[in-house]
């Protein structure tokens, strides 16, 4: 067995709670992943709160997380055990059942084409914060065709995809002028993001602003409002369902860790930058906090997930005590305990 978050119906945060859960075994083309951070995205809330994606009781929520390979399927070729990977382990545009464990936990089983190698210049617990957000991101400029020299929009530039929108326009699709929203208090974080212009929504309306873009991003929902800002026939992308402008582009997101792989040399190099809300990373004990905050909307990047405090080292006699069909391989791989 293993420590998990999960809930067992449907309903607001407090239906989680930490427990033992089933130790998973990789199959043909999996691996199983020791987790030693993970983010919290909206998603994750989404899907507690109703039934929008099948899945069997109990569901362990997550699906960003970061970790080593602990074991692997026989059919895996990329990973090798001892594997610093990070990923999005939840393929929400495969056939089936959504995985019932998710990333809220000691371990998680894995895909292996759904990773990539988390690169040496980034903790766990930054490489954890990027996966879902990074791969919403690349997909809206890929939907959109959007060419590099044109400008772009950003609407929500400091939440979780919006923060790697402004980024990502700017370092790895090539636009030549960035604008983003935000309210306040996050002008100069967005502007230190790359943007060339930000709008404090709190002080300019759309129909105020006279210059018209290339493309509007709009990563809340408010396409129905910031479509004024797009030129003619530009396209206004949406991630949100249903979008709440007809004639916006609803971009959902491809997972894969090819996607990931496109983003190492910018992330190797700091062009690209993780980015975690100052008020985390959240220890693992600290689940329910961590979605009571995510769920204010208020986030400034992701929330993320931290299995391990940096002064807690324990033996590894720890492990093989509770009795964990993987002690072996961990013990030989590991140094570190989960703290509870």
């Amino acid at each position: 067995m293993e420590k998990a978050w999960f809930y067992k119906e449907y309903g607001p945060k407090e239906v989680l709670q930490l427990g033992d859960f089933p130790l998973p075994t990789p199959q043909h083309n999996q691996l199983l992943v020791h987790v030693r951070a993970a983010a919290l995205n909206p998603i994750d809330s989404k899907r507690r709160q109703q039934s929008i994606f099948p899945s069997d009781f109990p569901v362990v929520p997550g699906c960003d997380m970061a970790g080593v390979v602990v074991s692997k399927g026989s059919g895996v070729v990329k990973f090798n055990i001892g594997d610093e990977v990070y990923g999005n382990i939840q393929d929400f545009n495969a056939e089936g059942k959504l995985k019932q464990l998710g990333t809220l936990a000691e371990f998680t089983v894995v895909e292996e084409h759904l990773v990539a190698i988390k690169p040496k210049n980034l903790s766990f617990e930054e490489a954890a914060s990027l996966p879902l957000a990074a791969q919403t991101a690349i997909e809206g400029f890929k939907v959109a065709g959007f060419k590099e020299g044109q400008t772009v929009f950003v609407i929500g530039g400091a939440g979780g995809v919006g923060s790697l929108v402004v980024q990502m326009a700017k370092f790895l699709f090539g636009a030549s002028h960035v604008v983003a929203t935000c309210s306040t208090p996050k002008v100069d974080f967005v502007k230190n993001l790359g943007a060339d212009e930000v709008v404090d929504y709190t002080k300019t309306r759309y129909e105020d602003i006279k210059d018209k873009y290339d493309l509007v991003y709009d990563t809340i929902g408010d396409s129905k409002n910031s479509f004024v800002v797009a030129k003619d026939d530009a396209p206004i992308v949406d991630i949100t369902w249903p979008p709440s402008y007809p004639k916006a582009i609803y971009s959902s997101l491809t997972v894969s860790g090819e996607n990931l792989e496109q983003l190492r040399p910018y992330l190797e190099t700091g062009k690209i930058k993780p980015v975690i809300d100052p008020t985390g990373p959240y220890y693992f004990t600290d689940v329910v906090e961590a979605f009571r905050y995510l769920e204010t909307g208020r986030a400034r990047g992701k929330v993320v997930i931290s299995l391990f405090r940096p002064d807690n080292v324990p033996s590894l006699a720890s492990w093989e005590s509770r009795n964990n069909p993987m002690a072996e391989v961990i013990s030989q791989k590991m140094s570190v305990n989960v703290v509870y």
